[in-house]
C-alpha cells in the first residue's frame, strides 16, 4: 500500500482521507484545523507531512490556498526531500493549475489536478467523479489511488485540463439547478403537485441530474439536502465560488457565458441574502421568495 500526505481534512476531504484508510493506504495528514481522523499520523506541518510518502493529496478551498502549500517559501516543493507525485483535488483556476504543475516539473515530481464531482455524500461513500489533468503516464499511476475515492475516473486532457472539465460541469450544474428551481416554483403558483410534476419530468425532455439526482423540493427524493433543511451538500457559496471561476475562465477564452453570468448573480444575491452556508439548491427558498 501507498505511503500517502493528505493536506486538508474539510467536509470534502475528511472523508476522502478516510477512504484512503480503509483502502489500506498509510496516511499522514495535514489541516490547519484539529484532527480527528483515526488510523492516521498527523504532521504538525508541511515539512513533516512531506518527509516519509511517496504521494501527496490535496484539497484546498482555493487557488490562493493551493500556490501557498506548494508553492510558498515553506510550502511543499520547497521542503520536499525527493521528487514524489502530486494529486491535487481542489477546484481552482486554470492557470494555478498550470503553474503547479510546471514547478513540479522543474523539481522532478509527477503532478495531476484531478478535481471531484459529487459532493459529501459520495465523498463518504466513495463514489465521487474525478477529472484528471496530466500525462497518460501520472494518469496511469494515481488511478488506483483516486479509486479508493471514487467511482467514476475520467482522463481530461493534459495539464489543468482536469479544473477545465470541472469549472465547465459546475457552469452547467449551476444553471440547471436554477432552472429546476424556477420550474418546480412555477407548477407550484400554477397549482401543479410537485410529485406529479417529477415523475413527469424525469421521464420527458427536461430531465437532469438537477432533478432527477438532486431534486431541490424535500418529499420528492429522500436523500437530498431538501429534506434537511438544505444542509450541504455543496455549499452555495462554493457554488459562487465555481461560477466566479467560469466567468474568470469565459473572459480569458473570449467565450460567451450569459446564463453562466446570471447564474453567478443570482448565486451571489442568494450568498448575500444569508445563504452561503446552505445547500445550493436551497437557492430555490430565495428564489420564491422574490
Amino acid at each position: 500500500m501507498a505511503k500517502i500526505g493528505f493536506i486538508g481534512l474539510g467536509h470534502m476531504g475528511g472523508p476522502m482521507a478516510e477512504n484512503l484508510v480503509k483502502a489500506g493506504h498509510n496516511l499522514t495528514v495535514y489541516d490547519v484545523t484539529p484532527v480527528s481522523l483515526s488510523g492516521v499520523v498527523v504532521a504538525a506541518n508541511l515539512a513533516e507531512l512531506i518527509q516519509n510518502v511517496d504521494y501527496v493529496v490535496s484539497m484546498l478551498p482555493a487557488g490562493a490556498h493551493v500556490r501557498e502549500v506548494y508553492l510558498g517559501a515553506e510550502g511543499l516543493l520547497a521542503q520536499a526531500p525527493k521528487a514524489i507525485t502530486y494529486i491535487e483535488c481542489s477546484t481552482i483556476d486554470v492557470e494555478t493549475a498550470k503553474a503547479v504543475h510546471a514547478a513540479i516539473a522543474q523539481k522532478g515530481g509527477v503532478c495531476v489536478d484531478a478535481p471531484v464531482s459529487g459532493g459529501t455524500a459520495s465523498a463518504a461513500a466513495g463514489t465521487l467523479t474525478f477529472m484528471v489533468g496530466g500525462s497518460d503516464e501520472a494518469f496511469a499511476e494515481v488511478k488506483p489511488i483516486l479509486e479508493a475515492m471514487g467511482k467514476k475516473i475520467f482522463h481530461a486532457g493534459l495539464a489543468g485540463c482536469g479544473q477545465m472539465a470541472k469549472i465547465c460541469n459546475n457552469l452547467l450544474l449551476g444553471i440547471s439547478m436554477i432552472g429546476v428551481c424556477e420550474a418546480f416554483n412555477l407548477g407550484k403558483a400554477l397549482g401543479l403537485e410537485p410529485q406529479a410534476f417529477f415523475d413527469i419530468c424525469k421521464e420527458a425532455s427536461g430531465q437532469c441530474w438537477s432533478l432527477t439526482q438532486y431534486c431541490p423540493v424535500p418529499g420528492i427524493l429522500p436523500h437530498t439536502p431538501a429534506n434537511k433543511n438544505y444542509e450541504p451538500g455543496f455549499m452555495a457559496k462554493m457554488m459562487l465560488k465555481d461560477l466566479n471561476l467560469a466567468e474568470d475562465a469565459a473572459e480569458s477564452a473570449a467565450a460567451a457565458t450569459p446564463l453562466g453570468d446570471k447564474a453567478r448573480d443570482l448565486y451571489q444575491a442568494f450568498c448575500d441574502a444569508g445563504g452561503q452556508d446552505k445547500d445550493f439548491s436551497g437557492i430555490i427558498e430565495w428564489l420564491q421568495r422574490q
